[in-house]
């Protein structure tokens, strides 16, 4: 199995040429599609309210990922604060929205670098970056610092895929796994419930150029653990709103019907959507009729690599109190 891309644009110098890159892009901040163009390097906060320095609320070997990511020693998961989506039904919401409070998990980008290493240390199969859209230069500051150290394991870049392209393209080979949640088919959906005017068109242009990268083949090791690839997340969210059916159908035109779906039931709600009146339309778990739905989806376009959870696990298994190690995934059928 081939070392991970970071390791061989460390040995080019191409790395630090990237970083660099990345890091004039918080000059005047274009990392997202926000494009707010705030100064994030002269203490000016962008609109997710990150500054510089990187945001994190905690790092941990993780075991509630797809299998192949989460093995026997799980994944090395970095948990970033803050976000560029405000997520009505957010399952992370004190994290992601509650921003005075995440000011005080601001560390230096070295500090992160060195917590990558203690999961490395930790036996932990790879290093999953949460949420880092926002924080995207200052990870891929961190690989270069851990690089420089030992880090060898794989990168997992897991994203809402409100990304910019331009940054995506600056972390080719950087990142060896992709893990894009697929959040909405419809403009209105991610406008009410994420709060962003665009979502469908710049998600599926990150898509497409994450595809690029990658294509639909996965690439893992003698364990059977994901070292390189494309792995799309579908949430499917009740009365319709995500619109799986439109998603999983444009992935398999747009896209390749090889492409690796993980098909996800474990919505259930909280944070606004439980409260909101304006949210009704997500103030319950799905259906089995709503499942079966998003299953037949899948089995009309074609796609037929990746992972379901267990409608009957996937709610339980994802709720705070709910304490199993047992993933709630299982595979649909051996990666080609």
């Amino acid at each position: 199995m081939s070392e991970p891309g970071y390791l061989r644009l460390h040995e080019t110098g191409e790395l630090e040429e990237r970083v660099e890159k990345l890091y004039a892009l918080l000059r005047a901040c274009t990392v997202c599609p926000r494009d707010c163009g705030n100064d994030r390097l002269a203490g000016v906060l962008a609109s997710c309210a990150s500054g510089e320095r990187p945001i994190v609320s905690s790092y941990t070997p993780h075991f509630g990922e797809e299998p192949s990511l989460s093995g026997t020693r799980g994944a090395g998961n970095v948990f970033f604060g803050n976000c560029n989506l405000r997520c009505v039904y957010c399952q992370n919401y004190q994290i992601s929205q509650d921003y005075p409070t995440q000011k005080s998990n601001e560390i230096p980008v070295e500090r992160l670098a060195e917590m990558t290493l203690e999961l490395q240390e930790r036996g932990c199969h790879n290093i999953g970056f949460v949420s880092p859209t926002h924080f995207a230069p200052q990870m891929a500051k961190a690989v270069l610092l851990a690089a420089r150290r030992g880090l060898k394991l794989p990168i997992v870049y897991n994203t809402n895929a409100y990304d910019s392209v331009e940054v995506l393209r600056l972390l080719d080979g950087v990142v060896d796994v992709y893990l894009p949640d697929f959040k909405y088919a419809d403009t209105g959906a991610g406008s009410l419930y994420s709060k962003v005017p665009d979502y469908p068109l710049r998600a599926r242009a990150a898509l497409v150029e994450m595809f690029r990268q990658k294509g639909s083949r996965l690439q893992f090791d003698d364990e059977g653990l994901l070292r390189a690839g494309l792995l799309v997340r579908v949430l499917v969210l009740p009365n319709g709103a995500a619109g799986v059916g439109e998603s999983l159908s444009w992935i398999a035109e747009a896209l390749s019907p090889n492409v690796a779906i993980s098909l996800m039931a474990q919505y259930y709600p909280i944070h606004r959507a439980s409260t909101n009146e304006k949210y009704n339309a997500l103030n319950r778990s799905i259906t089995a009729e709503e499942w079966s739905e998003a299953l037949a989806a899948l089995e009309a376009n074609g796609l037929f690599n990746g992972y379901q959870q267990e409608l009957d696990t996937a709610s339980k298994y994802y709720r705070p109190d709910f304490r199993d190690r047992d993933t709630p995934f299982r595979d649909v059928r051996d990666f080609q």
